[in-house]
């Protein structure tokens, strides 16, 4: 007697060629495969109304072009589910407005760091933060230049960087960044190493900027790092998580994203999120392949159900 399903369900996804490396692994497919769920390749420079019948479509690309695709096929496939919304998704693409949707939230003890926007390089010296600060790119859209990121300890740090970027209160987090993946109604949360903190001690002995790149050869060379314990850390309450996914997925109207979360030093009940991703690396997430399995079988159906 055959274990295969009896009906199979078509999700179309249109990534980039790395990033269809990093997700549509065999495991994946295999996986999903038992639910009778597969994974059609997208050839995004053709109609999608000419590439066949699917029951959702995901997708990482972006453009005019690509957009106006994605809207063509929905006029006329008015059921089948695109995650996500383009225009959701652009509100990632910006560093300001990807956390202004935290601050939305009204959820006790959590916030966001201070931080400003810099499209000019003037008046550098009444920004009002305190240092250091954390700079990025103010474009946040997976380009390679949209992940150098600096360190900046002094005025004199500043003077290198080329607008548009924010710039962003460093605050000590004992060197543990928490990452929630979230797909759907399903998540998971893990913790992982981040930069060292830096007491006003060592902070007095730091001059200029640094790399991300560099910053764990701050602790290496006891010039920070103090308080992290990494397997003693505590993992973030399950009630909080909870919360937050659920907010943030009704804020962002988005499906597929991660957010990373960090644990005040000075206040351990306060939490700040600093930063949201749109279709993260979901192979580093634990249960990847049931995850996401899951959350996919819970879209046709759903989408079966209001058809």
């Amino acid at each position: 007697m055959s274990n295969l399903p009896s009906e199979t369900y078509q999700i179309g996804y249109a990534l980039t060629p790395k990033k269809g490396q990093t997700f549509i692994l065999p495991s994946l497919l295999s996986h999903a495969s038992q639910r009778g769920i597969v994974f059609t390749k997208i050839d995004p420079n053709k109609p999608l109304i000419q590439q066949g019948q699917f029951d959702c479509i995901i997708h990482k690309l972006y453009g005019s072009d690509w957009k106006q695709n994605l809207q063509d096929f929905a006029s006329q496939n008015p059921n089948v589910r695109i995650i996500d919304s383009p225009d959701s998704i652009e509100v990632l693409h910006n560093r300001i407005s990807m956390l202004e949707s935290v601050s939305k939230l009204k959820i006790a003890n959590i916030g966001v760091p201070k931080q400003v926007a810099v499209t000019e390089l003037i008046d550098m010296e009444n920004l009002k933060l305190t240092f250091p600060l954390v700079a990025k790119p103010l474009d946040a859209d997976g380009s390679e230049t949209s992940h150098k990121m600096h360190l900046i300890f002094d005025n004199h740090g500043l003077e290198n960087l080329r607008p548009p970027f924010v710039l962003q209160e460093f605050v000590n987090h004992g060197g543990v960044i928490f990452k929630v993946y979230v797909a759907g109604e399903y998540y998971r949360c893990v913790k992982r190493r981040s930069l060292p903190d830096i007491s006003d001690e060592k902070m007095a002995t730091l001059k200029g900027s640094l790399p991300f790149s560099q910053v764990s050869n701050l602790a290496a060379a006891g010039n920070g790092g103090e308080g992290c314990d990494f397997e003693k850390t505590e993992m973030l309450p399950e009630r909080l998580v909870k919360e937050l996914v659920k907010g943030l997925r009704e804020e962002l109207r988005l499906n597929l994203f991660n957010f990373d979360v960090i644990r005040d030093g000075k206040n351990k009940d306060n939490y700040l999120i600093i930063d949201i991703n749109y279709f993260p690396g979901y192979a580093k997430m634990p249960d990847f392949e049931s995850v996401i399995t899951d959350f996919l079988w819970d879209v046709v159906h759903k989408e079966k159900k209001c058809g």
